[in-house]
């Protein structure tokens, strides 16, 4: 019985890691998904990963309390810069619906319960596809997987004290809002073109009312741009996962490290 105890205590800080992780991780975290279903998806992974991850047994005791804080804030840490990254592909939106005039008309996210632009969430969308089509899911939970071999189960203390993680944060996220203003301005560069064009022809052509006239042309050329680059937006997207892959990484060795 006792050794039944202390095994199961190591499957709880897993199945802790696990479940903190579908909290804030794309795809999983999601409303549209039933929490009856995340829990048990978070159960079975768990299970599965229980004999790989550690193979000794871990007290209950006073410690052991302090193991679970640490095992939920690893997972949601994780998951949340998973997150963070694909959020790139919305602000990349918000630039294209700022130009398009369409900043005035966000809509509900119902996976996140918050407001989204229009062109952002098209382009969300249709990532979170790229991102199945190219098994990006299984990248992330073999992240959660190898978050083990960075963070080990029985290290009580993590690495927030690391003096290079937030720098390193600070940069990882100024890269993605890099990667936005790459998505967005082929769309960008060509409405700023429209509009030096409807400038032009407004001291030309006096009698002609452009802001009647560039609301419908702007978003006419708008769409044919996102026709014609779309193939190159979603390269963009895919080299993004890759990036989400090595920020994780990159984020998991900080925090095992003691320094």
């Amino acid at each position: 019985m006792e050794e039944f105890i202390t095994r199961f205590s190591v499957f709880l800080l897993v199945f802790v890691r696990v479940s903190a992780f579908f909290v804030t991780m794309p795809l999983f975290s999601y409303r549209t998904l039933p929490s009856l279903f995340r829990i048990g998806l978070a159960f079975f992974v768990s299970v599965l990963m229980y004999a790989s991850v550690y193979q000794g047994t871990i007290d209950i005791n006073a410690a052991y309390f302090l193991l679970m804080l640490k095992e939920a804030a690893v997972g949601l840490f994780i998951g949340f810069i998973a997150y963070m990254v694909l959020t790139s592909i919305q602000v990349a939106g918000n630039f294209i619906d700022f130009q398009m005039g369409f900043a005035i008309a966000n809509i509900i996210d119902p996976q996140t319960g918050v407001q989204s632009p229009l062109i952002g969430q098209y382009l969300y969308i249709f990532s979170l596809l790229l991102l199945l089509a190219v098994d990006g899911h299984h990248m992330l939970l073999n992240g959660i997987f190898y978050s083990y071999q960075f963070i080990p189960l029985d290290q009580a203390s993590f690495g927030f004290a690391n003096a290079n993680l937030a720098e390193y944060i600070a940069k990882s996220f100024s890269m993605l809002f890099l990667i936005a203003f790459q998505i967005s301005v082929p769309v960008v560069a060509v409405l700023f073109l429209v509009d030096v064009a409807l400038g032009i022809v407004a001291r030309t052509v006096p009698q002609m009312n452009v802001f009647v006239v560039g609301f419908p042309i702007k978003i006419a050329v708008s769409f044919i741009v996102l026709f014609i680059v779309m193939g190159v937006i979603f390269g963009v997207i895919q080299q993004l996962f890759e990036t989400m892959g090595q920020v994780m990484r990159d984020v998991m060795e900080m925090l095992g490290s003691q320094s």
